[in-house]
């Protein structure tokens, strides 16, 4: 809990065995979540066996593999069933560190915005914590690109750990979006479109070969479909185009 509200993780889990539970023990010893919402998407490790040990943990399985997209539409649908207030995903990967849980809970518990992301790119440590130097530049041309088109001003796009508060999770037409990779954007794309603020905290980040990663061909894909997404909201901003993603995003 946060104060009264009831603090749920989700975490989006494929092949997350060797991970897990230094992810979770980390997540437990924040001391203020009340649930832990796993969706495997059909992993072939073990990462339901272990999972079914944790504390805390309730296990979500897809028979089949439906992306990273669809795997997240899972999650949050789930933690609202369970009456999250404060939902925040992370990666069980341990790429990310659940240290940050309390002060992204706090920046949404206590109304400062209704979505919180945790940057990699603040505090300029990226490339020096193992970032690939591709994936580097790739994230700043994309960022500036997005920052031009949707009109605000943000570190970057593309970190996987974010915060949301249940108004703004049952504002969005999420199930709308991709179950690929670009969910995340078209995400965030909704939450600007809307009128939500969105706060941001430095994410120290790890890279090593247990966390996942995109490759490079996917990469390309994946930021295409990024600046797909930025221009569909510049031209429906200017009203030259209707978009399924952004219609009905509304703030109160």
């Amino acid at each position: 809990m946060f104060k009264d509200k009831k603090v749920v993780v989700v975490m989006p889990a494929f092949n997350a065995a060797k991970t897990l539970i230094q992810t979770h023990a980390e997540i437990i010893e924040q001391g203020m979540v009340d649930l832990i919402v796993l969706v495997d998407d059909a992993s072939h490790d073990d990462t339901v066996g272990i999972a079914s040990t944790l504390e805390l943990v309730k296990i979500h399985v897809h028979p089949t593999n439906r992306g990273y997209g669809g795997n997240q539409k899972t999650c949050y649908r789930l933690a609202l069933e369970e009456g999250a207030d404060i939902v925040i995903m992370i990666h069980p990967d341990y790429q990310y560190t659940p240290k940050l849980i309390p002060a992204m809970a706090s920046m949404i518990g206590n109304g400062l915005h209704q979505c919180v992301i945790a940057s990699r790119i603040l505090g300029g440590n990226a490339v020096k914590n193992g970032m690939p130097w591709w994936k580097y530049v790739s994230n700043r041309i994309l960022t500036l690109l997005e920052n031009a088109l949707l009109s605000v001003k943000l570190s970057e796009y593309h970190t996987g750990y974010r915060a949301f508060s249940r108004d703004l999770l049952l504002r969005l037409p999420f199930e709308r979006n991709s179950d690929d990779f670009v969910f995340d954007n078209q995400m965030l794309a909704q939450i600007i479109w809307a009128g939500y603020s969105i706060g941001e905290v430095s994410c120290p980040v790890k890279y090593f070969p247990e966390a996942s990663s995109i490759g490079f061909t996917r990469s390309i894909n994946y930021g295409l479909g990024c600046v797909a997404t930025s221009l569909r909201f510049r031209l429906a901003r200017m009203g030259l185009i209707g978009s399924r993603h952004l219609e009905d995003c509304r703030n109160p």
